[in-house]
């Protein structure tokens, strides 16, 4: 039996689509914060946003940027796997699922270190992502917000 999922309404570079899980991973790691609340994923160049009190320094932007490079050295395999929404609910958010969502999800891991609900496209093992790059960052906060944006653009670089 073939398992039905919604169909995604965009076909992403496998690579680059790869690298912002990893990137969404490792802000969640370090910042406590959601994964991507906006997310435009390109060949060229990239960007996502994301929602912290306080601007990352130059320090963790580089922190940022090394990790993600890290955990793509590590030559993870990236497996996708077929559940049940209700089983999904403990393993990944589906907070960000569109209310049309099928009952059967598609999970996307990235070796041990990231899991997410997502119908895109993926490398079949990190080693094949180039080197990640944080090419510029902004904060916003509207005055009285307690949380602001923080959007981060990056692409990947051949070595």
């Amino acid at each position: 039996m073939e398992n039905e999922i919604n169909k995604h309404n965009k076909k992403e570079y496998p690579p680059m689509h790869s690298a912002e899980h990893i990137l969404n991973r490792t802000m969640v790691n370090m910042f406590g914060c959601p994964r991507s609340k906006n997310a435009h994923i390109e060949r060229k160049k990239s960007k996502c946003d994301y929602e912290l009190k306080n601007a990352p320094t130059e320090e963790e932007v580089k922190a940022i940027e090394d990790k993600v490079n890290e955990v793509i050295k590590q030559n993870l395999s990236v497996c996708v796997d077929f559940i049940n929404r209700n089983e999904a609910k403990d393993l990944v958010d589906l907070s960000k699922l569109p209310e049309h969502a099928s009952e059967t999800l598609r999970i996307v891991k990235i070796g041990d270190y990231d899991v997410c609900a997502c119908a895109g496209d993926h490398v079949e093992n990190t080693s094949e992502i180039d080197k990640f790059k944080i090419i510029s960052s902004d904060f916003s906060i509207e005055e009285g917000a307690d949380f602001g944006r923080w959007r981060v653009r990056f692409k990947l670089i051949k070595e």
